[in-house]
């Protein structure tokens, strides 16, 4: 697939990364700001605190000083409409849309995407801020933690990318598959004249979604980039497109993901890799670096057992590939910074080609997400340099894992979490929590 792939042409300066978080809100502030024509921004959610309200009360602001500029935003439909997890009382993200657009003169798209009829089936994981001709590319949605706008921040990675033909070829997909269809709908509307999707669209729209692609200008020669959507356990491009990149990787695999939980297709890849010499850096976040966990100190409730069911996961995968860490082959660094979090993806193969994804490479995003990512081939080299240092900023914070036995078990587990794990295994509810996490 990799070498019948077609791209668009990039220049070697068409790319910046940007490190931080604080980084990230300044370009979209600057960005939205300077928009002329068109700003389409796709995310799993816009959230009700300061830094949301500041993006939307920019997107406002630039739609008041140019009517004409076409201002569309993406995100779940029942993400958009429940609260947070464990707040009770009616409450949802779609308030404050309505509240903006009640003051607006010239009020902005803001449409909920319902991927599937349950959240926990499935989500709208697409990502992208496509502003004019410029493409900011991140994992991050837009709140207070992804934006660092308080004294806490979620790691993740960002890229902003110049290219007049992936920004058209992103905004089209957008509106060709999304934006038009009977399923989708305006989280903006009153109370009093609110109408939702028919349960029959929503159900049906997984199928419409899953024949949803790029189109471009397409060369396979030269530095180019490759938009790439995904969604369903069959047909997927943009699965077979990970699977691909860790297959024929000739040396090694630099690999980033917040969650550790291999689909089984990808981590017989990862072990036939391994077993033909070649050397894997995994980056994963601690268990104290994963959004849903709850300090021992603080009270529990049921959704913080989910780190330490990924803890489990990464024990496993170590022991099975202890030979690999004592060689060498296999280092996995454990991310951790204070009480900050970690939310990086992606794939580098070879120094060569270069996947940037909001795709965690679980098996939630391998059958049930709506998913997209950047590949980036680079035959000259010229943005070698820049990746390095990138990878070196992420391993900032790392430890490395010598054996898997540095990893808890559940016997090391706080009373709450080995109380469900353990009701979890008696029940043999594993093995589907493993299909869905």
């Amino acid at each position: 697939m990799l070498d019948k792939l077609g791209g668009i042409a990039l220049p070697d300066d068409a790319i910046r990364w940007l490190l931080t978080p604080q980084a990230l809100k300044a370009e979209l502030l600057k960005q939205i700001a300077q928009a002329k024509f068109a700003i389409t921004i796709a995310a799993l959610y816009l959230e009700d605190d300061e830094a949301g309200r500041e993006i939307l009360t920019a997107l406002m602001l630039a739609k008041a000083n140019n009517p004409e500029l076409d201002v569309t935003v993406l995100v779940d439909f029942h993400r958009a409409r429940r609260g947070l997890i464990g707040h009770k009382g009616d409450s949802g993200n779609y308030f404050m849309y309505r509240e903006f657009t009640q003051k607006a003169e010239h009020p902005i798209k803001i449409l909920g995407v319902p991927v599937k009829s349950r959240e926990f089936m499935g989500v709208l994981h697409l990502k992208g801020f496509v502003i004019d001709d410029t493409v900011i590319f991140s994992g991050a949605s837009l709140n207070n933690i992804y934006l660092h706008q308080g004294d806490k921040y979620r790691f993740d990675r960002y890229h902003v990318i110049s290219s007049p033909e992936l920004a058209r070829s992103m905004r089209q997909m957008v509106k060709d598959y999304i934006e038009d269809d009977k399923a989708v709908t305006s989280l903006t509307q009153s109370k009093e004249s609110e109408q939702l999707p028919d349960k029959v669209d929503v159900r049906t729209l997984k199928t419409r979604l899953s024949a949803a692609k790029y189109e471009f200008k397409s060369t396979k020669t030269g530095n180019r980039i490759t938009p790439v959507v995904g969604l369903g356990r069959k047909r997927n491009k943009l699965n077979k497109l990970i699977i691909d990149l860790v297959s024929h990787s000739a040396e090694s695999l630099f690999i980033c993901t917040p969650y550790f939980n291999p689909p089984y297709i990808l981590s017989r890849a990862l072990s036939k890799h391994l077993k033909q010499g070649k050397r894997i850096d995994i980056v994963v976040g601690d268990k104290t670096a994963n959004d849903f966990f709850i300090p021992p100190e603080e009270a529990f409730s049921t959704i913080g057992a989910l780190p330490y069911l990924y803890e489990q996961s990464l024990r496993k995968f170590a022991k099975r590939q202890q030979w690999a860490i004592d060689s060498g082959q296999l280092n996995i660094h454990l991310w951790k910074h204070g009480r900050n979090s970690y939310h990086l993806k992606g794939i580098s193969a070879d120094n060569r080609n270069h996947l940037i994804t909001g795709s965690n490479l679980n098996p939630r995003a391998w059958a049930l997400d709506l998913e997209n990512g950047l590949l980036l081939q680079d035959e000259t080299g010229c943005w070698k340099e820049q990746f390095n240092n990138e990878q070196q900023h992420i391993l900032e914070h790392t430890e490395r894992l010598y054996h898997y036995s540095q990893i808890e078990t559940l016997h090391d587990y706080p009373a709450p979490v080995r109380k469900i794990m353990n009701r979890i295994r008696r029940i043999k509810a594993d093995f589907l929590l493993r299909r869905i996490l």
